[in-house]
């Protein structure tokens, strides 16, 4: 397995796919580049696809510290010049886009364009709530917390449809199974400083997507969002929870598609 040092963290992440042009994905709160598995294994032919995983998350390192919104970012503009990939398309998911928000306003040089997925350029408005569920996640692990994880991360239709039973059960293993180091990376994301006056900075072609069903980073926020960054593109997928790339993926893929293919032409508004 890949992994690159990036600000004094062992980072990895996957390399697949040919292409003039690269998409670095950079995944939400709790999961690992492997959300992004569907979306890879469609745009491999095309474009080189690097997905990494945060510090302390997935196959990185656990570091003592460094898991602050900044420290993140500092992190991965680090994976980008260090694995030398010039301007790139950055897809950041959630606590990805928080990333995403901060590298296309602070080295816009290392971005060609910018989705961001069910994210938010806010403060966390629901602190109480999410360090008391880290606080037991601390003492007793994340099993029995992982219901109500799956019902934050996963939309209605996702979660009540008959014929994915396979996928949620494949999800909530996952969440059961969390090491007790990732509460690290959970208050980085709770204690997050807003960027939303930042992002009005940003000048890159950007593609806001948000699941019509997210009740972690709600519709609203994705409309925050696309109002402060101009001539960026709003797209509510329907059906789709907070991890719209699992939920929906033939749906994001089209909609990421057209979208990097109105980048070429210079007409993504």
């Amino acid at each position: 397995m890949p992994h690159i040092n990036c600000n004094n963290a062992s980072l990895y992440y996957s390399d697949e796919g040919t292409g003039e042009e690269t998409i670095v994905f950079s995944h939400g709160l709790l999961f690992s580049h492997e959300m992004f598995r569907a979306q890879i294994a469609y745009f491999k032919d095309r474009y080189r696809c690097i997905a990494y995983d945060h510090r302390g998350q997935g196959d990185s390192e656990v570091t003592d510290s460094g898991y602050d919104m900044d420290s993140l970012f500092i992190d991965a503009a680090a994976l980008i010049e260090n694995l030398q990939l010039g301007a790139v398309h950055f897809v950041g998911l959630s606590m990805g886009g928080f990333v995403g928000m901060r590298l296309a306003a602070r080295k816009p040089h290392l971005i060609k364009s910018l989705t961001l997925m069910e994210t938010s350029a806010d403060e966390e408005v629901n602190k109480l709530k999410y360090h008391a569920l880290n606080m037991i996640f601390k003492v007793a692990g994340s099993k029995p917390i992982a219901k109500k994880i799956m019902n934050i991360l996963f939309g209605k239709t996702f979660m009540n449809d008959p014929e994915r039973a396979g996928e949620r059960s494949y999800w909530e293993s996952k969440m059961m199974t969390l090491p007790k180091t990732v509460t690290r990376a959970v208050s980085g994301v709770i204690n997050r400083s807003g960027v939303f006056d930042e992002i009005k900075s940003i000048q890159k072609p950007t593609l806001v997507i948000v699941g019509d069903e997210d009740v972690a980073t709600t519709p609203e926020k994705a409309r925050r969002i696309h109002k402060q960054i101009n001539g960026s593109v709003l797209e509510i997928i329907p059906g789709a929870g907070h991890s719209s790339t699992i939920e929906q993926p033939k749906l994001v893929n089209a909609t990421l598609e057209r979208f990097l293919s109105h980048v070429k032409t210079g007409h993504y508004s």
